[in-house]
């Protein structure tokens, strides 16, 4: 049973009082923040409470993350909107038979994270690049904006397969009908949670304005239901825990490409947080054990109508505030959700759907961060295009494509990084050693005392493989060709720590090819594992032999400028003899 509660072993009990105030601090965020997400997913208000419920249990049990709250985010609720949409006949299927399929969808996720640990592929998803994610976020927070603009302004909803384009044209074709009283209500509470996040962040603005928004509709008539005009409230919250769900498996094939991309970003969310909000003293976060919490998590989750479970940033962070410090925080706030569904849900009627509008749209200002784009832009552009296709793409094309598009641009860049040449010229160092970093202010006589005019010195960056050989070995030949004057090679080797079959064959080729072209190559600075590993090689015993394998890029130089082996054995012999002859 060691494998339960991980994050409570050595418990100590000054973190009881932490705990217990982190975990009714992160309560009364992620809770009300569920309730919304869930109208991202397009579901009932009461599947964003039941997510608060077996699937944090769960995470609690199995998790490693002592501060990290699940339950879901506008990211997966974005997903799990746009694989229902994308359903065939969704248009015409019931609201009964959607739900179903979303949980059979939650449920599938956890099948999916499962496998992922199964075939190890955490360390692969987690190549993924930050303008990925970058791009990812911002298609989100823009695509979350665009479906919470008619709870904002009080108007009909445009079709379920709307994108984002098509949101926004609807909200602005009806801004007439506007109605004032929600508008209002909706900026009010919008101003509430900037102002409290900005000057009272330990005040959970949430709570606070779901309990405002109940009080106004109980003590008013903002909200007439007699004519359907005024302020419009959530549909009817049953008092009650969730009943089971059965995976339906009829949708099985179409929702399988959505319960991928939401497994994915899924993981990287909850590691992201888990590793942001991870005490120094505190154990690493085992990416393993966290694709088997979440994977279980979820298959709980979908087995009890709640949508599928990430870690969630902002009640990570109140988690974290209050002193929690352990998954006990976590079942606190469970216990706080199953209460509130078990007494408190008839109160929940009287929540205005522009109070939750207003809890989204602040909770997806944090995705939007131009500064990201602005810091690619300095560093790197390949980064910066990334991250605005991937956004593109997921505002024209939907978010799943834009997922989808992200994992192969993040591939393709992968690709690009490994199959570039990993040599690199070597200049003499102002400390006199050498660098790959050319010195701004050199001067020219300096490098040619040091660096003879027939031997061209380059550092190879780290091991070859299948994949960048060819393209080094281009990269060496060419340096070497560059003077008619190169007569050696040389190759610092310091930076290679692994042998692999393809680096011994292409070293062996490149120096044929030198000496086809009259140039000897040298091999400078290898390791003593990699020496060892390489002299199994019969080329590489054959050039230890030879002489051309050396410790430094200095005896290298010595080596050339002696003529090579043969002749620096003459010298020495010579010398020699002149000493005994003295």
């Amino acid at each position: 049973m060691s494998w339960l509660l991980p994050s409570v072993r050595g418990y100590q009990r000054r973190w009881l009082r932490g705990d217990v105030i982190g975990g009714l601090a992160a309560g009364t965020v992620v809770i009300p923040q569920a309730m919304a997400y869930s109208t991202i997913a397009g579901l009932p208000v009461q599947i964003g409470l039941y997510t608060c419920m077996a699937p944090m249990i769960i995470y609690a049990l199995l998790g490693g993350a002592r501060a990290l709250s699940v339950s879901t985010t506008s990211t997966i609720a974005v997903l799990v909107a746009s694989t229902i949409a994308g359903l065939p006949d969704a248009a015409h299927r019931s609201a009964e038979d959607l739900q179903r399929a979303a949980f059979t969808l939650t449920f599938m996720v956890g099948i999916c994270l499962l496998l992922m640990r199964l075939l190890r592929l955490g360390s692969l998803i987690e190549m993924i690049s930050p303008a990925t994610l970058t791009g990812i976020r911002v298609g989100v927070g823009l695509t979350v904006a665009a479906s919470q603009l008619p709870a904002l302004l009080g108007i009909a909803s445009p079709p379920s397969d709307s994108g984002f384009f098509g949101k926004v044209a609807h909200a602005i074709d009806h801004l007439p009908q506007a109605d004032l009283t929600t508008v209002l209500v909706a900026a009010a509470a919008i101003a509430v949670l900037l102002l409290l996040r900005r000057l009272a962040p330990t005040v959970p603005g949430p709570l606070v304005v779901v309990a405002a928004g109940i009080l106004l509709v109980a003590t008013t008539s903002i909200a007439d239901r007699s004519d359907g005009h005024g302020l419009i409230l959530i549909d009817h919250v049953p008092t009650g825990l969730p009943t089971p769900s059965i995976p339906v498996p009829g949708d099985v094939v179409s929702l399988m490409p959505g319960a991928m991309a939401i497994a994915v970003m899924a993981f990287m969310e909850t590691v992201l947080v888990a590793r942001t909000n991870r005490r120094r003293d505190e154990p690493q976060i085992n990416v393993g054990q966290e694709l088997t919490a979440t994977g279980v998590a979820s298959l709980g989750g979908g087995l009890t109508q709640s949508l599928p479970p990430a870690g969630g940033f902002s009640q990570s962070a109140v988690n974290l505030r209050a002193g929690a410090r352990t998954q006990l925080a976590q079942l606190i706030t469970a216990a706080l959700a199953i209460l509130v569904a078990l007494f408190l849900a008839p109160l929940l009627d009287d929540l205005p759907k522009a109070i939750l509008a207003a809890m989204v749209i602040v909770a997806v200002i944090g995705l939007l961060s131009p500064a990201d784009f602005f810091r690619y832009a300095r560093i790197d552009k390949a980064e910066l295009w990334v991250a605005i296709v991937v956004g593109a793409i997921g505002l024209t094309g939907g978010m799943l494509l834009g997922v989808a598009v992200g994992v192969i641009l993040t591939l393709a860049l992968v690709v690009r990084q490994v199959n570039r040449a990993r040599v690199r010229p070597l200049y003499p160092a102002a400390n006199g050693g050498w660098t790959i970093t050319e010195p701004p202010d050199q001067p020219e006589d300096d490098h040619q005392r040091r660096v003879p005019p027939e031997v061209v010195l380059l550092h190879l960056d780290g091991a070859l493989y299948a994949g960048n050989t060819q393209i080094t070995a281009d990269a060496i030949l060419r340096a070497a060709r560059t003077s008619d004057d190169i007569r050696w090679v040389v190759l610092e080797c310091v930076a290679v720590h692994a042998v692999t079959v393809p680096m011994v064959d292409i070293l062996r080729d490149v120096a044929e090819d030198l000496e086809r072209d009259g140039s000897t190559l040298i091999l400078a600075g290898l390791g003593a594992q990699v020496r060892a590993t390489m002299s199994r090689s019969q080329w590489f015993t054959q050039t230890e032999r030879s002489g051309l394998v050396v410790p430094t890029v200095d005896a290298a130089i010595r080596l050339a400028a002696a003529g090579g082996p043969a002749q620096q054995l003459t010298d020495a012999a010579a010398e020699d003899q002149q000493r005994d002859a003295g």
